[in-house]
Parts: C-alpha cells; sequence; structure tokens
C-alpha cells in the first residue's frame, strides 16, 4: 500500500493505472475506520482490481456548533488497517490540499434534503456533495462504495452521479453492526458508559417497527412514526431528532405503507449524534 497527500500525484496514479486497463474502486471515509468501513473494503475488493480509500474530515459538511473539532482521528491506526485489510492506496490529503482557495463554484443539493439529517443541518448535503464530486474528479473511480447506514448520503450521491453523468457505479452496502445491534460508527466512542448501554434499543425498536408494519398492524407511516417516537422516549435519554418514514431511494413522503420503504432515526446525545435506518419491500 502507498500513502498519497496530493491532489496532482493521486490523479497521476489513476491516469497510470487506467492507462494499464485496470478498474478502480474507491471508499471514500473520514476516517477513525471500524468494521462498518472495512466492509466497504471487502466488497471493493471483490469488484474492483485497484482500491483507493480516501481519509479526509471535510469541514464543509460541518455546520456551526457541530462535532468538526472534536471528530475521533487516528491516521496511524486508520493507515495500519487499509493495508492489513488490502487497500492500494491510501489517500490522505491536508485541507489546504482540497481547498486551497474559497470556493467560487458550490454544490447546491435541492432534492431529498428537506428530510432526516438535511432537515435540522442545513447545508450538510452541499458540503457532502462538494467533497465528493472533487474526491470523484481527483481519483476518477469505475465504482465507489458507500455504507446505507447514511441512507440519505447514498440516495444524495446516486443522484448527482445521475445529474452529472459520471462513469462511475454507486455501490451501497449494507449496515454493520455490533454484536447487541447498535450500528458501527465512528461516534460511538463518544458516548458515555450508560448511553453506550441504552443505544442499541433505537436498532431494536425500528425492527420491531418494520415488523408491525410488515404483518399489517400498522399500515400508515405517521401511525408507524408516532408508535417509533413514543418507544424510544421511553427507552432513551437521548434527544430525538427525527423519526420519518419516507418512501426509498426518493425519499419522499408517503401516507400509506406500500413500495421500498425506509425507516430512518437520529438521537442527539451528550457528544455523539446517531443515525439509523431500516428499509423493507412492503407488499
Amino acid at each position: 500500500m502507498i500513502e498519497i497527500n496530493t491532489l496532482q500525484e493521486m490523479n497521476q496514479w489513476t491516469q497510470s493505472k487506467k492507462k494499464e486497463g485496470y478498474n478502480i474502486g474507491f471508499v471514500p471515509t473520514m476516517g477513525f475506520l471500524h468494521e462498518g468501513h472495512l466492509s466497504l473494503i471487502k466488497r471493493a475488493q471483490q469488484k474492483s482490481d485497484y482500491i483507493v480509500m480516501s481519509v479526509f474530515v471535510n469541514p464543509l459538511q460541518f455546520g456551526e456548533g457541530e462535532d468538526f473539532q472534536d471528530y475521533p482521528r487516528d491516521k496511524k491506526r486508520d493507515k495500519a488497517l487499509a493495508e492489513k485489510h488490502g487497500v492500494d492506496v491510501f489517500f490522505y490529503p491536508r485541507i489546504e490540499e482540497m481547498y486551497p482557495r474559497p470556493m467560487s463554484v458550490s454544490l447546491n443539493v435541492h432534492h431529498g434534503v428537506d428530510v432526516l439529517c438535511g432537515a435540522s443541518r442545513p447545508g450538510h448535503f452541499d458540503g457532502v456533495a462538494t467533497v465528493v464530486m472533487k474526491l470523484f474528479q481527483i481519483i476518477q473511480p469505475d465504482k465507489a462504495f458507500f455504507g446505507m447506514k447514511d441512507a440519505q448520503q447514498v440516495s444524495v450521491i446516486q443522484r448527482m452521479v445521475n445529474d452529472f453523468h459520471f462513469n462511475i457505479e454507486i455501490i451501497p452496502v449494507e449496515i454493520i453492526r455490533e454484536n447487541d445491534g447498535l450500528a458501527k460508527s465512528s461516534r460511538n466512542v463518544n458516548l458515555t458508559i450508560s448511553e453506550r448501554k441504552e443505544a442499541p434499543k433505537i436498532y431494536e425498536t425500528i425492527k420491531k417497527a418494520k415488523q408491525l408494519a410488515k404483518d399489517k398492524q400498522m399500515t400508515s407511516a405517521a401511525e408507524l412514526e408516532l408508535w417509533t417516537i413514543e418507544q424510544l422516549k421511553v427507552q432513551l435519554s437521548g434527544r430525538i431528532d427525527y423519526v420519518q418514514v419516507l418512501r426509498f431511494p426518493d425519499l419522499t413522503a408517503i401516507d400509506k405503507l406500500e413500495g421500498k420503504i425506509i425507516l430512518a432515526v437520529a438521537v442527539h446525545y451528550e457528544r455523539a449524534r446517531l443515525i439509523d435506518n431500516i428499509t423493507w419491500k412492503q407488499n
């Protein structure tokens, strides 16, 4: 595995491999790797000749008062894990490399961002789309791998790829969980002991909600949302940011539970904001 820190060197490496006829799989991350990230590498190995992993904590997607400074970072550990699991290029640019000057053009995501995380984090997905656009231009991958834990991000990036006619296949990868069901997240280390103990109840609750829908005990999105909120309020000390039932991947509102559905949740704890979701096909 090699480490690359500059855009020019990264682009040169990409061009050399493409001239040789190889395809490139790309795993974008903000670092502090866990099993969820490693599952993206594993999927990339199945579909790519070479794997590029980026580690970059993108300041544009953090709003005022959010955890940019507190976001966990451990380059040495990340690099060792990436190499151990078969990454070919560890792309680790500095902020000054990615943003050498104020942006003169910015992306504005206006579909699917008035719900879920986008509703309470204005500008967040503009920052996500901007950095992913930059990374796609620099690395020019054939395939890019994103975790379904942030299903809204998957939807936004897929639409961006379609809108700008990128010849890149977006491959969603299922959520990886702890043994007790908590979705793997770099932010989990910021939970207190008591918060960590209760956090798995998020997944337990949305699993039960899905089953209620599948069993036709609930037939409307509003009813399912209300039931989920009431259950979470009783079981969690954290503040519920949102509970939403939407059509997926469109992220549009629904009344009746039918078709492909996502039930998504966000919960604020003292030093961590947790997100989770579950999707299913409702007949």
